[in-house]
């Protein structure tokens, strides 16, 4: 059975692991691209936190962590960050934001009972628990935090 405090223990460990590869680099840094078909350190961070407050709004809490009007770049499908521009967000306000969607999590997951969890919900002609809906965003969110291991390479910097 799921449960919320080892939810909590998880997104935090993801939390600190995009710090981890993070910490160091420069907004140009996450900038950096591939040679090959994946974002940049700065849309992943984006990305997560993106994909963080649809959760979030799912379970009832509709205040976003990134500002209105700036998450649409880091949104599903949106094209790729290959350069800066006035809708890129600077990477530290990013890890920040991530920091705050983390400890948001905590605290929405920190409130819900068994019986939450156990809800189930119909979208879209598809009927699903929270639960279930809660871990696959767990699972996307560690999907992305484990590609800032290969991105922190990218940018250039190999020292762990």
């Amino acid at each position: 059975m799921l449960e919320a405090a080892e939810l909590i223990k998880a997104y935090e460990r993801n939390t600190k692991i995009i710090e981890f590869h993070g910490d160091g680099l420069s907004h140009e840094d996450s900038l950096a691209q591939t040679e090959f078909n994946i974002n940049c350190f700065n849309w992943t961070v984006g990305h997560i936190v993106w994909y963080r407050d649809i959760l979030l709004k799912y379970l009832g809490h509709s205040e976003q962590t990134i500002p209105a009007g700036r998450a649409e770049r880091y949104a599903q499908e949106s094209e790729p960050i290959v350069e800066d521009g006035p809708d890129v967000i600077p990477f530290a306000e990013l890890l920040g934001y991530a920091r705050d969607s983390q400890n948001r999590l905590a605290d929405v997951l920190g409130e819900m009972t068994p019986s939450d969890f156990a809800e189930e919900r119909t979208e879209e002609d598809r009927t699903r628990t929270v639960a279930s809906v809660v871990h696959f965003n767990y699972f996307h969110d560690t999907y992305h935090a484990g590609q800032t291991e290969i991105l922190r390479q990218v940018a250039g910097v190999s020292d762990v």
